[in-house]
């Protein structure tokens, strides 16, 4: 299947729940802090297209961002959602855990049982 890959917001206490996870199932990971190595616009379109996921589905709502886009957003195409979530981190549900042509929201943290064979 590949190495897992976390797409993760280290502070976020969901994504270190996946990460422990992760590791205590011994399964090899890398994880990849999408503050510091922000999406491309292509990377995120290609895990969303892997995990069947629509940018909609990703959008986190509870953000003060969010909050005050909310009218605009909900008049925009996939594509500048996508480019909002890229200029705008806080706006996307997070972990993406990627495994080969996997991808899954890891929201609760043990979605992630699917992916480590559990």
């Amino acid at each position: 299947m590949g190495k897992i890959i976390i797409y993760q917001k280290p502070t976020c206490s969901t994504c270190r729940q996946v990460v422990k996870l992760t590791e205590a199932s011994g399964t090899p990971y890398e994880a990849i802090n999408y503050y510091e190595t922000p999406f491309t616009k292509a990377k995120l379109k290609d895990l969303l297209r892997k995990g069947k996921i629509t940018p909609a589905e990703i959008l986190r709502t509870k953000e003060d961002i969010y909050k005050t886009l909310k009218t605009t957003i909900a008049s925009m195409k996939d594509d500048e959602v996508i480019d909002l979530m890229i200029q705008h981190p806080d706006l996307m549900q997070r972990p993406l855990v990627e495994q080969g042509e996997t991808v899954i929201l890891a929201r609760p943290p043990e979605t992630m049982n699917a992916l480590l064979g559990k």
